[in-house]
Order: C-alpha cells, then structure tokens, then sequence
C-alpha cells in the first residue's frame, strides 16, 4: 500500500468526531427548545435567580441546575430540588431529551398530573419527585427499567398505585412511596423481587394485611419503613434475615404476636420502633441488639422484665409507656451514650431510679409516672442542668429531694404527685426560671413554702395540695402574672390570705381549702376577671364577704366553714350557690332557707310586707297582661312573629336583671336579627343603659292537629304544656358558671314562644373571623388563646359539673368572642340535650354539623363526650391552617381531618400547613397545637384525651412570646413535640 492510500485512510475516531461535530448543535438545539418549554410552565420566587441562566444565548450545558454528558454535551441530568418551584412539570419536554438520567425536582410545589409522557424517559435513573402537590394517580412505570432511584414520598398522589410496573424496575436500590393517598392494596409482593433495593419507605400507604414471608429476600434492606398503615397479623419470621437492616419502623399498625425467634439476628439494628400496635411477650429477643439507640415500644402489651443487657446499650431515645413491663429496670442503663429521653409510664416497674441515666448531661425528659418505684430520687439529677421535664408521679418514692433539683435552670415541670416524699421546698426554687408547672399533691412535704417562689415569675400552675405545709402563704405571691392555677388545699398554712393575690391576674382557680388561715377575704379578689372557681372553705376567716367578689364569673365558690358574718351580696345569692355559705353562723340570707335571715321585723312587719308584695304582684301581672295583649296585637297586625299566646309568660333568673321581659319581647324585630341558629333566631337587645344582650327565641307554632317549630330543629316536647325536661335542662344550663361559657341571664317561656336571654359578644363567632367577610388577621398568640379558652370551657362541661354535660354540636360558629377576642362557648346543648317525648336520652340523637361530626356516628348513635372532643379537634385544625373543615381542595367525601392526616407525618410537612399568615417564629408553636388536634380526632374514640388532658396538653403548648416587638395595625389583634406525659 502506497503512503497516499495510508493518507487518505479515513481514522475511525477522527470520523466519530466529525460526525458528532455536525450532529451536535442540531441536537443540542432541540434540547434548548425541550428546556426552555420545560421553563415555560414554571414559576419560581420572584428574588430567585435560578433561571437567569436559562437564555437563549447561553449554552444549555451553564444553565443552572442542568449537567451534560461531558462527550455529548447532551443534558445528563435536572437537578432543581428546593428551588421553591411551582406551577406543572412538561414531562413531554423533559422525556425528549434523550440522554436524560436523572430529573431531581423534590421538595418544590409542583401541582397537576404527571403525564404518561413520563413512559418515554426510559433512559432515566434516578427519579425524585417527593415533597410537591401533584394530583390523580402515578402513571405506568414499566418502561423505566434503568431506574435505580425512586421517590414519590408525600406528593400528593392518589388512586391505585400500578404495584405490577414495579416487576420491571429490576435495578431499583432506593424506594420511597409514602405519605400519599393511595387506594388501599395488601403489601405489593412485586417488591419482594426487588432484590437490590436498600432502601423502602412505605409509611401511609395504605398498605393492609400481613406483611409476607417473603420480605427475607431484600437482604440488602437497610431502611425499612412500613408505619401507619393497617398491617396485622405478626411479625413475619423472614425478617430476620435483614442482617443488614439500620431502622425498622412499623408503628401504628394492627401487628400482633410476639417477635419471631431469632430477631436478635437483625445486630445492625440502630432505631427500631414498633410503637401503637398490639404486641405482646418479653424483650428476650432484642438483648442482642447491641448497637440499638432509639427504642421505642410504647402503647403495646408487651410484659416480662427488661434484659440486663440494655444497662450496656448506648440508648439516646427509650420509651416503653403503656405496657405491662414489671421487675426494676437495670440499673447502669442511659450512662454510657448521651441519653436525650427516657419514658416507661404506665407499666409496673419496681425498684429504685437508675442513678447514671443523665451522665453525660443531654437528658431532657424523666419520665417514669405511674409505676412502683421505690426509694428517692438519685442526688445526680440535681446537676442535670438539661433536664426539662421530670415527671414520677403515682409511684412509691420517698425521701428528701435534693436541693439542686429545685433549681434547676431548664426544668419546666416538676410532678412528684402521689408519692411519700417528704421535707421541704428549698429557697434556691427561686433560681428556677423557666419552672411553668410544680405539682406536689399527695404527699409528705413540709416546713414553709419560700417567699422566693415569687420570683419564679414562669410558673403556671402551682398544686400542693395534701401535704403538711405550713405558716403564713408567701406575701408576695402576686408577682405571678402567670399563674393560672393554685391549689393549697389540707396543708396547714395560716396567718392571713395575702392581698396581693388580688394581682395574679391570670388565676383561674384557687383552692386554699382545708388550712388554718384567717383574717378578711382580701378584696382584691374581685378584681381577678379570669377567676372562675374559688374554694376557701374550712379555715378560720372572718368579716363580710368583699362585694367585688359580685363582678366575678364563678362556676364554683365554696366559702363554708368559715367565721364570715354578715350579708351575703346579691349576686352571689344564687341558687347555684345554694350550699357554699354553710356553716357561717354569722352570715345571713334573704334568699337561703338554710341561713337566718338578714330582716328583724316581728311578725307583724312581715304580715304587712307580705300585703303589699300581694298588691304590688298584682299590679305588675296586670300590668304585664296588658303589655302582652297590646304586644300580641300589634305583632299579629305586622305579621312579623307569629305568637299565640302571651298570658302566661313564666320567667326564671338567673342572675340579677336590669330589664324586663316587655324590653326583650319589643326587641324581636327584623332589623335587631343577628343570626340564625340550629335550634331558633337571635336577636340584638341594647337596654337603655347601652348594654347588649342576645335573645334566642324558639316558637311554636300550630300545624293541624301537631305541632310544628319555626327554627330548623324540633326542640321542644311537641305537647300542650312546657315539658319537665325543658325545665330541667335550662336549669343545668343556667347554673353553668364559666369565664369561657356565654353566660345566661334568664329563661322567657310561654305556652307558644321560648326565649333565652344571654350576654352579647362583640366580636362574633371564630367562624366569622376566619372564614366571612369579617375576617381578621390573627397572630398564633390570639388563636392560641382562643383554643386554650375554648377548650377550658368544653372542659368544665365535661369534667367541672356534677354530670357530665355533652355539647354535641362543638364548632367554630359556636365559640363566640368579646371585645377582646376572649372565646366563650355558646349554643352548647338546649337544642341538643333535651329528651325526645320524654322517653330516650338525647345523646342516642344524631346531632352535629357536617365536617365536625365525628366518625363513630356512622356506627351508634350512642356517643360520649370523646365526640365533641373530635369536633373540637377540628376547630383547632381550623385555627392552625386557616381552612374551612370542608373545601373542594380536599377532594370529594373528604374533610379536613382526611387531608391533614394525609399531608402530615413529619415537622417540616406539618409547618407546610400552618396558615400563611402566621408570623414564621410562631409556626413551630403551630404545629405543637396541630399535632394536638390530630390526637383529638383519633378515628377511635377510646383514642383521644380527655377535654382535661387536651387542656393539659395545649398549657404545655404555650408559645414563647416574643418581646419588644410592636405590630400597629388597624385590623390586627396583635397579641415542643412533647412525650407521651
């Protein structure tokens, strides 16, 4: 061959070159046209800079987010995750770059369908969506068989997932499906092919039955997640071939059984959590799992001691609450790794408190209620200055407890109720300044209480109740301003109540009963707005009943037993507190039999008296006949109320009135109606005073041979006469006394028409204020103070009376608000707990409002008060996110304890729902209250807390309240996950 022939040889590689050079800008054209529709379809922030870069005269290959193969130049990869990107993905554009691996566009607020375009990138390997807004179902993913990477977590898919494309994605290391709405399938067996994955999370899937045997084949599986579904049956023994496996969560599942023979294998194992199934046996197969940190095992039926071997464990987390645990716990566990928390409530433990559990000096929470622990508490914790909750109440300790842990600096909560500890409270409590709750009820402590307790100005509540207290009660105690609740009752304290109380002026309750104090009940004490019970009753006071104590809205006042003298002030002579005077042989009474009477007149006088009340009665039924018969005319030529008679009015008090019932009647006008209710119409009543009243007025009227009712529901027993119940029921109603219930001042009733006069609110309903056209801006810091009142309020109903009383129709248009957007409860149960003919309990009456109504009414109409506990959950759902309870957004025969429940499964999901307008540092105070309603709306009953508990848990929410911050604003009102315990 001649060297011309070798010169014009063509090389192979130089004519690759050449080919890719004249192809080339071709392709890569197109591509800038795919990117750029792509682009078209988006929107970002408008201070984002992230597409600048996306000209037409830039190379593709600099555009921000875009990497390109670096031999073709063709686009490799979309990496635009957390770009706070909206608006819908063109999966048309994308799937025609044909290099394209990998599209990363996670954590954004992408919304709409994801085409079936999505088929066409079959060269893709890693495919992030999660996190976004997409709706309708995932398309047929067969044809993606390079896959390697998949997460579609919490991204707003619903439907039927197609489980069977999953058999084709051979290549598949990294799964994640959950927190999506899908359509309910047992556990997808295509997965158990999947033999390269390592990585699974289906948490709230809607995933139910067993999970299969067949799990063992994923042997490479290091993250496991299969939480909150409706799995049951017991733990598959194949698990115990995922030697490889780091986190286990199964939680909130049906799983019975035991843990199969050999789990112990599973010694990679770091956090495990079988929390809220039905577990049950001994933890023999978990001593073996030496590198386990985080344990959590509560709400199961596990029994039987704790290993030994968990004392050399280097736990973080341990919590093993609700369980029937029992023996003594060891007694070196917590001090080898730096332990945050420690929660074994509610099981059977005994022995003494490990000593080492907050060595290394991270514990934050102690909690061990509800146990037989014995001996005290260890000297170490005193220097624990981590420590935020210390919680070892109902158990069988004693002792002294040591000083240093009365003041320590983060400590929020000290609860050693129920035990036999002894000794006093030290001095240096006063160094304790974040200290919100201190109960030491029920047990043997003594000595003074220090007047430095003033000077822990974050105390909340104070219950020191059943103890051996003694001397005078700290004179300084009104720098409280916080202080909501004290209870001293049965210590000895003496000496006289300290007038400076009067400045505490967020006391709800005071309970000094049962001491040794004397002197005059301080006057101050009617200047506490937000009292609501007052118990003094066997001590040694003296003097008159103070007349301020006239302006106070008392559920509960309890002054027996004393050495009061003289009148009891008018408002306070009601029958409500019919028994809270006895005992006084020096107090008297024109309206307690049970007292002498206030008046000396012999008999004589009395006769005389008696003559003329006569006459003066007469003149006033005469007179009143009279008002009625012109009223009844005139409202029959008007054709405005159609009442039939108004000869009989009957009318029952209350509290003391300043008007008459002739003021109330001229008052139901059209032009006063302020709204309509389930059970009649409200009226505005402005009394020449200026005061603002609201009559509810219910009427009967004529229908034939039966009758009929002019408000939406049937209220009244459909008879000639008012009913027994009707009279019983307003009476409970009327002697409800609640800072945060409306109160009522009287009862009108006639044969015909049935009026209800309460106090008027201002500022209307919370539905108004989040919902109408008289919306407002709400900071957290008012909401969080309407949901507290409220829940206050529904808690007296439930817990406060001496029956319980049921609600049933709790919402946001039924809590009304003052002037100062302080929420009272209102139409809380006339419509709702009267008995139907006379025969059957209300509460087997269906009663509610859609979207509030609790689920078990599909099922029974026998309800408990756990029903208006899921309503009020969902107001609390309405306060945090600003939603109506029912919005097309949530998809059909969906409400919006459906759609939270479906968004939220961790912290930074949950702050996604807190309403726009809440100033960001209060949002994580927000989702604390959310996680709250949740609990309220458990699907089963038996699930949820008690009003008691929830307003447990929302005092425990309060948020921190920032200071030195001034919002000035014509339509403002400016105003932790805990454990188990």
């Amino acid at each position: 061959m001649s060297a011309s022939d070798n010169f014009f040889r063509p090389c192979p590689v130089l004519l690759l070159c050449f080919l890719i050079f004249l192809i080339s800008p071709s392709h890569q054209q197109d591509e800038l046209l795919n990117l750029m529709q792509f682009k078209s379809t988006l929107k970002t922030i408008p201070s984002s800079q992230l597409f600048d870069t996306w000209t037409p005269q830039n190379n593709i290959c600099n555009f921000t987010g875009i990497f390109c193969d670096s031999d073709s130049k063709l686009v490799k990869e979309i990496n635009l995750s957390e770009q706070n990107l909206s608006g819908v993905v063109s999966f048309d554009s994308l799937c025609s770059l044909k290099s394209l691996q990998k599209i990363s566009l996670g954590t954004n607020y992408l919304y709409g369908r994801v085409s079936d375009h999505l088929k066409n990138c079959t060269n893709l390997q890693y495919l992030d969506l999660g996190s976004n807004s997409f709706s309708g179902e995932v398309p047929n993913l067969s044809s993606l068989s390079q896959l390697e990477f998949l997460n579609l977590n919490r991204s707003g898919f619903s439907g039927s997932f197609p489980w069977s494309s999953l058999a084709n994605l051979t290549n598949l290391t990294f799964l994640s499906l959950g927190d999506n709405s899908f359509h309910k399938s047992s556990f997808p067996l295509e997965i158990l092919n999947l033999d390269k994955l390592y990585w699974v999370y289906l948490t709230n899937s809607s995933i139910e039955g067993q999970i299969p045997e067949g799990i063992g084949n994923l042997t490479l599986l290091e993250n496991l997640e299969l939480s909150y579904n409706d799995l049951s049956g017991k733990i598959p023994d194949g698990i115990i071939k995922l030697t490889k496996l780091k986190q286990l969560e199964i939680y909130s599942n049906g799983l019975t059984g035991k843990f199969p023979v050999g789990f112990g294998n599973l010694s990679s194992l770091v956090n495990f959590d079988a929390s809220s199934n039905n577990l049950e046996g001994d933890l023999s197969e978990l001593k073996s799992l030496s590198l386990i940190e985080s344990l959590q095992l509560f709400e199961n039926h596990f029994s039987g001691e704790i290993p030994v071997e968990f004392g050399d464990f280097k736990f973080t987390e341990l919590s093993l609450y609700r369980n029937m645990f029992s023996g003594s716990l060891p007694q070196n566990i917590g001090s080898w790794a730096e332990l945050q928390y420690i929660d074994v409530s509610e099981n059977m433990f005994t022995g003494s408190i490990p000593p080492d559990m907050c060595k290394k000096g991270s514990m934050t929470d102690l909690l061990l209620l509800q146990n037989n622990f014995t001996g005290g508490i260890p000297s170490n914790y005193a220097n624990c200055l981590s420590l935020q909750r210390l919680r070892v109440s109902n158990n069988s300790l004693s002792g002294v407890v040591p000083s240093g842990i009365w003041s320590l600096p983060d400590l929020e909560i000290i609860d050693l109720t129920l035990n036999l500890f002894e000794g006093p409270v030290t001095s240096n409590i006063g160094e304790a300044k974040s200290l919100a709750q201190l109960f030491l009820a029920y047990n043997r402590f003594n000595g003074q209480l220090p007047q430095t307790i003033s000077e822990v100005s974050s105390l909340v509540a104070i219950n020191l109740s059943a103890n051996q207290f003694s001397g005078d009660i700290p004179a300084a105690i009104g720098a409280l301003k916080k202080l909501n609740t004290l209870h001293l009752e049965y210590n000895l304290f003496s000496g006289s109540l300290p007038d400076s109380i009067g400045s505490c002026v967020s006391l709800c309750e005071i309970n000094l009963a049962g001491n040794s104090l004397s002197g005059a009940i301080p006057k101050s004490l009617g200047s506490l707005r937000s009292l609501n019970s007052l118990n003094l009753s066997d001590n040694s006071l003296s003097g008159q009943i103070p007349a301020t104590l006239s302006s106070l809205r008392l559920s509960l006042l309890d002054l027996s037993n004393n050495r009061l003298s003289g009148s009891i002030p008018d408002s306070l002579s009601i029958k409500a507190f019919s028994n809270s005077f006895l005992g006084n042989p020096d107090l008297c009474s024109d309206n307690f039999g049970s007292l002498m009477p206030c008046s000396s007149d012999t008999h004589t006088s009395k006769d005389h008296r008696t003559v003329v009340l006569c006459l003066i009665a007469g003149v006033v039924v005469l007179v009143l006949s009279l008002t009625c018969f012109v009223y009844v005319k005139f409202k029959h030529n008007n054709q405005d109320i159609p009442v039939k008679r108004l000869d009989s009015w009957d009318i029952k008090q209350f509290h003391v009135l300043s008007f008459s019932e002739d003021q109330v009647m001229k008052a139901l006008k059209q032009e006063n109606l302020i709204g309509r209710g389930s059970s009649g119409n409200v009226y505005r009543l402005v009394l020449n005073c200026g005061k603002q009243l609201a009559v509810k007025h219910i009427i009967k009227t004529d229908c034939g041979d039966q009758k009929s009712y002019r408000s939406s529901s049937a209220i009244l027993v459909k008879e000639n006469h008012r009913s027994k119940e009707y009279d019983a029921e307003v009476t409970t109603l009327s002697s409800i006394r609640h800072v945060n219930v409306v109160k009522l001042y009287c009862s009108i009733t006639s044969e015909d028409s049935n009026m209800l006069v309460y106090e008027y609110l201002t500022n209307g309903s919370l539905w108004d204020r989040l919902h109408t056209s008289q919306k407002v801006k709400m900071d957290w810091l008012v909401r969080y103070d309407i949901a507290l009142g409220a829940a206050q309020g529904l808690e007296y109903l439930h817990h406060g009376y001496d029956r319980p009383v049921m609600h049933r129709d709790v919402k946001s248009s039924n809590i009304l608000l003052d002037e100062q957007m302080k929420p009272k409860i209102a139409d809380f149960g006339l419509a709702k707990v009267l008995h139907v003919n006379g025969t059957k309990d209300s509460s087997q009456v269906v009663a509610g409002t859609h979207g509030y109504i609790a689920p078990e009414y599909a099922y029974t109409t026998k309800v408990t008060e756990k029903s208006d506990v899921y309503s009020f959950g969902v107001v609390l759902m309405e306060l945090v996110t600003g939603k109506k309870p029912v919005e097309a957004e949530y998809g059909e025969n969906s409400d919006i304890v459906q759609w939270v429940c479906s968004k939220i499964r961790n912290k930074t999901s949950m702050i996604d729902l807190v309403d726009s307008s809440i100033f960001e540092g209060f949002k994580e105070d927000a989702v604390e209250v959310l996680k709250i309603a949740v609990h309220c709306t458990s699907r089963t009953p038996a699930l949820r807390p008690s009003m008691r508990m929830v307003v447990h848990m929302l005092e425990e929410a309060e948020p921190c309240k920032l200071t030195d911050v001034v919002v000035n604003s014509p339509n403002e009102y400016g105003r932790k996950q805990g454990l188990a315990n």
